[in-house]
């Protein structure tokens, strides 16, 4: 205790002022000199025991913090008696608990990104693997045919992968939360034309037909080129569940509490086990020749859910799968004011 700089000044304060009202004391009467040392020594008896009660306190409070630096699975919890150090131990007890929250939180994040590097590389790794072969063989097969057909199979596994090292960096940037949404006032039914003539060369090929019935002027409160992304992958999951000759159905609702477009393709649906994963990461579902690296759908749902609205998956009554996208009334004008 007396190691504390402050408490011997105000013992050597103490002191003087005993001595100088025994003096005083002295001149009044002998009486008053008893008077005061018994004051001064009652005084000092309680500032001594109140101040090494605290100090004892102190030095417990600061074992408990040792304890809680040196064992990450303790848990400091707070007295329950009041005061001005029980208020402290209570804030050092709260400062603890976020600072383990926090490294919880960093351990999780530690792990995702580990995992998600392993996934990457072997996502990348595939293709790859495909474009060596293909290369031995062309570097094998002289023939004028057979080297067109391995050079276009080439150049689709490369178009593969550029798409997969785009996709992998746009969500890397939703993640990073780099992505600044400029939300407007769009037309849902130019953005699902214009998404469609994207996809009209291939759905010709296969024989697939796309029937829409969205009514005339329903507008959403959206990044038009982020929405344009995440419809894009929608409907190129719906083309990849069907084999060929099949259908694709657009639908759109739009009332006072939300806007609705449903996509429902000719396919042969989700199975049970794969509903609850298909906007997980990497994701390819239980049958091993499925198409695709599982990016897809989970870019679509980041880019959406981003702009405040949601997106769901099922299987239709009838057959076939059916995404739903929704997005609340209410976002456009919360958004609008914001801005």
């Amino acid at each position: 205790m007396f190691r504390n700089r402050e408490i011997r000044q105000f013992s050597i304060v103490f002191i003087i002022i005993t001595i100088i009202c025994a003096v005083a004391g002295i001149a009044i009467h002998p009486a008053v000199l008893l008077l005061v040392f018994f004051s001064a020594a009652a005084y000092g008896a309680a500032f001594f025991i109140f101040t090494k009660s605290r100090y004892k306190r102190i030095a417990q409070l600061s074992d408990q913090i040792c304890t809680v630096l040196h064992n990450p699975g303790y848990l400091y919890i707070s007295s329950q008696e009041e005061g001005e150090l029980s208020i402290l131990e209570t804030e050092i007890t709260k400062m603890v608990l976020c600072i383990k929250e926090q490294n919880e939180a960093l351990k999780r994040e530690k792990k995702h990104l580990a995992d998600s590097l392993a996934d990457i590389a072997h996502q990348l790794r595939t293709p790859l693997t495909s474009a060596n072969l293909v290369l031995s063989l062309l570097k094998n097969n002289p023939g004028n045919n057979t080297r067109k057909a391995l050079l276009r199979e080439t150049e689709e596994l490369y178009i593969h992968m550029d798409w997969l090292v785009s996709s992998l960096l746009k969500l890397s940037r939703l993640d990073a939360g780099i992505v600044d949404f400029k939300c407007a006032r769009s037309d849902l039914g130019k953005l699902i034309n214009e998404t469609i003539r994207l996809f009209q060369i291939q759905m010709e090929l296969h024989g697939i037909n796309v029937y829409t019935d969205i009514p005339d002027g329903v507008v959403i409160w959206c990044d038009y080129r982020w929405l344009l992304e995440a419809v894009q992958n929608i409907i190129k999951n719906c083309i990849e569940n069907i084999a060929s000759n099949g259908t694709i159905e657009i639908t759109a609702e739009d009332n006072l509490l939300f806007t609705e477009v449903k996509f429902h393709d000719s396919g042969s649906g989700f199975d049970k086990e794969d509903l609850p994963h298909l906007f997980d990461r990497f994701y390819r579902g239980k049958d091993a020749t499925t198409a695709g690296y599982g990016i897809g759908l989970a870019l679509c749902k980041t880019i959406i859910a981003r702009q405040g609205g949601t997106i769901t998956a099922k299987n239709h009554p009838d057959g076939g799968a059916v995404f739903i996208m929704r997005f609340p009334k209410h976002m456009d004008k919360v958004t609008n004011l914001s801005l």
